[in-house]
């Protein structure tokens, strides 16, 4: 290598391995060697992860740019069981407009050859097979593009790049009405008007829920606000009816909030600029001025409209008399704490509904059912945490769900859950605390609307709306529990050293301009697992003790660092936030590791 070739740590990149095998190739499989030559971004996902959903969106510019030498690879690495089945794989790479060449990893034996700790996770390849760079977390393309440049120059020089056509072949487009619809809401006239996510367009139906009688946007992709024919949408979700007849949509990929006059058709941006929220952004303010971050569904409770902020797992509010946005509960941290709304936990909020005493919240990354009271308190129904989910009725406190998107309000005080990754329909009824399955065999519903007697639910997977008779009785299933696939790691009792590793990108450095550019936050599940090192501070790296009475648990750890372009003659450099969230399963065994590396950006050098 000559001095002028920049020095970087290489390590031989394990083969790509997936039970499932292979998606949008054509039913080609590759190995490595068939890519050899190419730059390859490998994109450990799943598709229950919104963090995923927010990093297949921000490589479309860097596919499209260097398309000829770059080849980007998911690899789906599921959490949920039902994220194991192949025909849901397959459905959620044509659902989320995946362009690129999917390896289906059931078993995570890719995960585990790469020591895989987080979804998102990218992994770069240089043409010549070794891995150069990896990345948790969202945010990191600006980097990840940088070193695409580096490599291109490097391996075209010494002769090892090889530009071409990928190996993307795209599927046959399916001739349906709706295209993995999201939300539905009944309308005054008896009609029915629903999200046609996959086609980003909304779509009213008539009352046999079938029949179309018209479509807003123009159903390519985009951020534009007009009439009928003109307006475009990306990926909607969220709908609901205001008080003066017009509907608001969670415009959930172009991260805003819409108005739809339903008279005219027409639609305007309430709230949003376009773009993602980072951490340090603002919380509040004027509505068209504040970012905001995959809202997935919208209710009107008490005059406002609240938002399932799941990109940040929180709950927001728009005020529709003075256009303002503002958080109204939660952290940003992921996952289940009750309390007050400033210090709960949320785990990727993705369905809302209302009620004079409640806002209830379907909360999927915790399988969990939550509310929230009118003073701003947040309680669980039914739910645990990250890493349990099944199907199990009876007692709400030892219930289980699996990734639940949609709540829906019933006459009788209860609530009926579209218990998506269960294909069911389940109800939690508040007076006796039971929780029973009014259908089974719908295909990922996502949410569902009262009509009389009846209860129409929009089966996202089968790409229709389903009318069912509330049953008087509910449906009897076989009891099934289940804890994510991921292997928990192994760790010795007492000392650990925890050690998040983040080099900045090349071409930047630390943002020390206004103190500390990094911060560590680190808690457990149970708590008592953590005999020492909770909390936060500003070191990356922290020695924790681990409790020897607890055999397992979760750790959970937030890193955020902040780097900037390193060019004193800029007078305003561009920066970049990085952060990810990690749920670390554990188990404390005698010869455990005494060291848990997290890698936030770049190489754990101590692996090579």
């Amino acid at each position: 290598m000559s001095d002028s070739t920049p020095r970087r740590v290489r390590v031989r990149a394990p083969e790509l391995v997936g039970k499932g095998g292979w998606l949008n190739t054509g039913d080609q499989r590759y190995t490595l060697a068939d890519l050899r030559g190419r730059i390859v971004v490998l994109d450990f996902w799943t598709f229950c992860c919104v963090n995923c959903l927010h990093v297949l969106d921000e490589l479309r510019e860097l596919e499209e740019k260097h398309a000829d030498t770059v080849v980007v690879i998911g690899v789906h690495s599921p959490k949920f069981v039902h994220e194991a089945e192949h025909a849901a794989v397959m459905d959620a790479v044509e659902r989320y407009g995946v362009a690129h060449p999917v390896l289906d990893d059931p078993e995570l034996a890719t995960w585990k050859q790469y020591a895989v700790r987080a979804w998102p996770t990218l992994v770069v390849i240089d043409p010549e097979g070794y891995v150069v760079a990896q990345h948790a977390g969202e945010g990191h393309v600006h980097a990840i593009e940088r070193l695409v440049t580096e490599l291109e120059a490097e391996h075209e020089a010494k002769g090892t790049l090889r530009r071409g056509d990928g190996p993307y072949v795209a599927p046959e487009p399916e001739p349906t009405v709706l295209r993995f619809p999201g939300k539905a809401i009944g309308l005054p006239g008896g009609t029915f008007l629903v999200s046609d996510t996959t086609r980003h367009q909304v779509v009213e139906l008539a009352a046999d829920g079938e029949s179309v009688l018209r479509r807003i946007g123009t159903g390519a992709r985009g951020f534009v606000d007009g009439g009928p024919d003109t307006a475009a949408f990306s990926e909607p979700q969220g709908l609901a009816l205001l008080d003066d007849g017009s509907v608001v949509v969670a415009d959930t990929v172009n991260h805003a909030l819409r108005r739809l006059d339903l008279a005219t058709g027409e639609v305007t941006t309430l709230a949003g600029t376009g773009r993602q929220w980072w951490q340090g952004a603002p919380t509040s303010g004027p509505a068209r001025e504040v970012d905001l971050s995959s809202p997935w569904d919208v209710a009107l409770w008490d005059g406002k409209v609240w938002t399932a902020m799941a990109g940040v797992h929180q709950l927001w509010v728009y005020d529709p008399d003075g256009r303002t946005v503002a958080v109204a509960a939660g952290t940003t941290n992921e996952g289940l704490v009750d309390g007050a709304a400033a210090e709960a936990w949320f785990a990727q909020p993705s369905g809302l509904a209302a009620t004079p005493e409640r806002l209830w919240v379907a909360d999927s990354e915790t399988s969990a059912l939550r509310w929230v009271d009118p003073d701003g308190s947040v309680h669980t129904a039914v739910g645990t945490g990250l890493f349990d989910f099944g199907h199990r009725d009876g007692a709400a406190g030892q219930a289980l769900l699996q990734h639940p998107l949609g709540v829906t309000a019933l006459p009788d005080g209860s609530v009926a859950i579209s218990d998506t990754y269960n294909h069911a329909l389940r109800r939690f009824d508040p007076a006796t605390g039971e929780v029973t399955t009014l259908a089974t065999d719908l295909r990922e519903p996502s949410d569902a609307v009262l009509v009389g007697d009846d209860i129409v639910v929009v089966e996202s997977a089968r790409h229709r709306l389903t009318r069912l008779r509330l049953p008087e009785e509910a449906v009897r299933v076989a009891a099934v529990a289940h804890r994510t696939q991921r292997a928990a790691t192994e760790v010795a009792a007492g000392k650990l050293r925890l050690d998040v590793i983040f080099q900045a990108p090349a071409g930047q450095k630390l943002d020390t301009r206004y103190g500390p550019s990094t911060r560590l936050l680190v808690s457990a599940t149970p708590p008592e697992l953590l005999l020492a090192g909770e909390g936060a501070d500003t070191d990356l790296i922290r020695d924790l003790e681990l409790n020897p009475a607890i055999e397992e648990g979760v750790l959970h750890v937030s890193a955020m660092a902040a780097s900037c372009d390193d060019d004193p003659s800029v007078e305003y450099p561009a920066c970049h936030v990085h952060q990810q969230d990690w749920g670390v399963p554990v188990r404390l065994t005698e010869g455990g590791a005494d060291r848990l590396p997290l890698v936030l950006a770049g190489m754990d050098e101590r692996d090579v």
